[in-house]
């Protein structure tokens, strides 16, 4: 009997001291962890789903009979809802997560992953963009070089078809496809790259000011570097509706290059350069920095995420913008390019046409936005699913 007792009572204290161990989370640090395993109370535990056995060195048969008073006053010592459970004789306790594994998650929970384009996404996104495009591009130069309007959109296209046929409207593919290689892709390269540089310390998006600054620069720089593309561009687009004695017969737009070097000289492949270079800009302040003020203004809304939609919608504003802006340099700048001779410079083009009438600076004005609305939704349609795919991986 005295024996009994005194196991209860030795029950007791170890059983309090261990609720007590677990409830108070100050005893848990590893100092009372090192005492506890060092003292002459060592703390051996049972394999379980969710929670630990400590029998602190009395013998499980002791606690495991029914009719041990050890047990029964285990059984009476556990208070509800302490967070210990009993599972016939087990007491088992459960276990805390750890708070180094809580702070990763959080930290991991405000880290969210974006992706920034590769400098050349914007030349292969343009490239595949002129590849939809280039007969509504070779329509615009036939419209604009038209000395007199005398046919509209549709009618020069029957014109073509009848006069040359169908791939007759793909003159000049090649041509297109290296200036899309050389403008587009330093303009790009030049607005996306210094952006996203300056938008990694930032707390929000560029203000739309330096936005039409980088478009500026950007477009100037790529509308310089691909001048010689852009008129041997337009001279084999337009090679065609020209008498068979006139036409120079490029075979492709690296032969134009060439031929341009030989007979005409390094200056002439750089004709028209000062009109390309302000379109240049006017474009891609109107494409790059307008679509990125739309897609920002877009989602901001809240009624939209950044999906295609969104794309589609940001960059069709784009469009409109920078066809509106540059029509009339557009006009000057093919002119310039197509002439043999007959104007002196800039300004002697501008008066030229001024003759004919204010409207003749907006001269193919509905097939100049209709090649270049689509070909700035496909372009940045394209971009985007490069950037989403194939772009630099970068944590925010």
């Amino acid at each position: 009997m005295c024996i009994g007792k005194s196991a209860l009572r030795l029950g007791e204290n170890v059983f309090g001291a261990a609720l007590d161990f677990n409830a108070n989370p100050r005893n848990s640090s590893p100092s009372r962890e090192r005492e506890a395993r060092s003292g002459t109370r060592t703390a051996r535990e049972t394999p379980g789903p969710s929670c630990k056995l400590r029998t602190f060195g009395l013998p499980v048969a002791l606690l495991s009979s029914p009719s041990s008073s050890v047990a029964h006053g285990v059984a009476r010592l556990r208070p509800p809802h302490s967070g210990v459970q009993s599972r016939g004789w087990a007491c088992r306790i459960r276990k805390k997560e750890g708070g180094e594994g809580s702070a990763k998650a959080s930290l991991a929970s405000r880290m969210a992953e974006k992706r920034v384009s590769r400098w050349y996404f914007g030349g292969l996104a343009s490239c595949g963009a002129a590849c939809c495009t280039h007969p509504l591009d070779l329509l615009k130069v036939h419209l604009q070089t038209q000395q007199e309007v005398k046919m509209r959109m549709t009618g020069m296209a029957l014109r073509v078809i009848r006069n040359d046929g169908f791939l007759a409207l793909y003159n000049g593919l090649s041509a297109s496809l290296c200036r899309q290689m050389t403008y587009s892709l330093t303009r790009f390269a030049i607005y996306e790259t210094v952006r996203d540089s300056l938008s990694q310390g930032a707390q929000g998006p560029l203000p739309f000011y330096q936005k039409v600054l980088l478009g500026a620069v950007g477009g100037f720089t790529g509308g310089f570097v691909g001048t010689p593309a852009d008129m041997v561009n337009v001279r084999m687009q337009n090679d065609i509706k020209q008498p068979a004695h006139l036409r120079r017969n490029y075979s492709h737009a690296l032969d134009g290059l060439y031929r341009v070097f030989r007979e005409e000289g390094v200056r002439k492949l750089f004709s028209g350069g000062t009109m390309a270079s302000s379109r240049g800009a006017l474009v891609t302040v109107g494409q790059l920095a307008c679509y990125d003020q739309a897609k920002q203004l877009v989602l901001g809304t809240g009624l939209l995420t950044d999906n295609i939609f969104t794309h589609f919608l940001a960059s069709f504003i784009a469009g409109g913008c920078a066809t509106f802006l540059c029509q009339p340099l557009d006009v000057l700048k093919t002119r310039l390019m197509n002439s043999q001779g007959e104007y002196r410079g800039v300004m002697h083009c501008a008066v030229e046409t001024a003759k004919l009438g204010p409207l003749a600076f907006y001269k193919g004005l509905v097939p100049a936005g209709i090649r270049l609305v689509p070909h700035t939704v496909l372009t940045f349609v394209f971009l985007e699913q490069l950037r989403k795919y194939f772009g630099i991986k970068v944590l925010t």
